[in-house]
C-alpha cells in the first residue's frame, strides 16, 4: 500500500519549528510521513517524535517509512486526543508540535475513499474508516439539516437548493456515491453557477467531508491540547487549507497573544492578564511562486505559528 503525500509549506514548516537535536516534538497529522521524518532526521539520540494520524493506511505508511528512527513512536488516533496519546507514551512536555489539516493527497486521489467528485466510488469519505459516512448523512438527514451543513461548513450560497435537490433525488434511489451527488448537486445550482470555473459540487463535498469527521470541532481540541502540551518557548505550528480552518487557528492563536484586557481608560491595569504566546509570523506565510506551479493544491493553505511563553 503507497500512502503518497506531498507535504505543503514543507521548508517554512520545519525551519518554524526551530527543532533542537534533544527536543521532544509531535507531529498530529502523520500523513504519509514527510514532515515525521524530516523531523526525525533533525532529532539526536535523546530526542524524540510522537507521529499520530487517525487514518490507518497513514499509519501503515508511517510505521514503514520511519522504521529505522529508534526514537519515534507512531499512534493511531485524532490530534485532538494528542495530550492522551502523549502521556501514555510517557511524555508530558514537548518543544514543538506540527498539525497540518485537512484532507490528505492520498485521501483524494484513492477513489475508493469517496473524498473526490472527479471519479466515481462510494460516498464515504471518513478519514478514520470508521464511524457514519457522507453517504449516511445525504440519505436520512432532512433538507434543512443538509442545508445548515452546506452553508456552516461548504460557505455555499445555493445550500437551500442543493439540499432539497439532494432529498428529491434519494426519493427516487439512495446516493450510494461520489458521481452521483456530484451530478444532483450539478443539476440543482443555478445555470450561472453551472458556468463558473471549478465544479459546482466542490464547496458541498468539503461541508460533508467536515460534517463527517467533525474536522473544526476536532481542530478546537487540538489546538487547546497542543498548546496544554508545549514547554515555554515550545512552538505550535498549523497548516490550514480553507477559511473556515484558518479563522479558528487565527483567533485562538491571537488569544493566546493577548495581555490586559482591561477597558482603555483605565490609568492602570487591573486584571493583570499578560500574554500566553507570541507570533511567529503576523500573518501567516503562503505557498511561494515556485511551491504553487509545483503543487497547486497548496493555493489555499496557510502556515501560522506561535511560540509559548514563560
Amino acid at each position: 500500500m503507497s500512502f503518497e503525500h506531498i507535504p505543503v509549506l514543507f521548508q517554512e514548516t520545519i525551519d518554524s519549528l526551530n527543532i533542537k537535536p534533544d527536543g521532544i516534538y509531535i507531529d498530529g497529522t502523520a500523513g504519509g510521513g514527510g514532515h515525521s521524518e524530516a523531523i526525525a532526521k533533525r532529532l539526536g539520540a535523546a530526542g524524540t517524535l510522537l507521529a499520530i494520524d487517525q487514518d490507518p493506511d497513514a499509519i501503515e505508511a508511517v510505521k514503514k517509512r520511519l522504521k529505522d528512527y529508534p526514537n519515534v513512536l507512531v499512534r493511531r488516533g485524532n490530534f485532538s486526543q494528542m495530550d492522551f496519546l502523549a502521556e501514555e507514551c510517557g511524555i508530558t512536555g514537548v518543544d514543538g508540535v506540527l498539525m497540518d489539516i485537512g484532507v490528505s493527497s492520498h485521501q483524494l486521489d484513492t477513489a475508493e475513499r469517496g473524498f473526490s467528485y472527479h471519479q466515481d466510488a462510494p460516498l464515504d469519505m471518513r478519514m478514520s474508516q470508521q464511524g457514519t459516512s457522507a453517504a449516511d448523512l445525504v440519505n436520512t438527514l432532512t433538507w434543512q439539516e443538509l442545508a445548515r451543513i452546506l452553508s456552516q461548513y461548504g460557505e455555499e450560497k445555493s445550500a437551500v437548493r442543493i439540499a432539497k435537490g439532494i432529498v428529491a433525488a434519494r426519493e427516487e434511489n439512495p446516493i450510494t456515491t461520489t458521481l452521483q451527488l456530484a451530478e444532483v448537486v450539478r443539476q440543482s445550482v443555478p445555470a450561472a453557477v453551472r458556468r463558473e470555473p471549478g465544479h459546482p459540487a466542490r464547496k458541498t463535498f468539503q461541508a460533508l467531508r467536515i460534517q463527517v469527521n467533525g474536522e473544526l470541532d476536532r481542530l478546537s481540541e487540538g489546538l487547546n491540547a497542543a498548546f496544554s502540551l508545549l514547554k515555554p518557548g515550545g512552538r505550535l505550528a498549523v497548516i490550514t487549507f480553507h477559511s473556515l480552518e484558518d479563522r479558528i487557528v487565527k483567533k485562538r492563536m491571537a488569544e493566546w497573544c493577548q495581555g490586559c484586557i482591561c477597558p482603555p481608560d483605565f490609568p492602570v491595569c487591573v486584571c493583570g492578564r499578560t500574554p500566553k504566546a507570541e507570533l511567529l509570523y503576523k500573518r501567516g506565510l503562503s505557498p511561494s511562486e515556485e511551491e504553487l506551479k509545483e503543487n497547486p493544491r497548496s493555493r489555499s493553505s496557510r502556515l501560522r505559528v506561535c511560540t509559548k511563553l514563560d
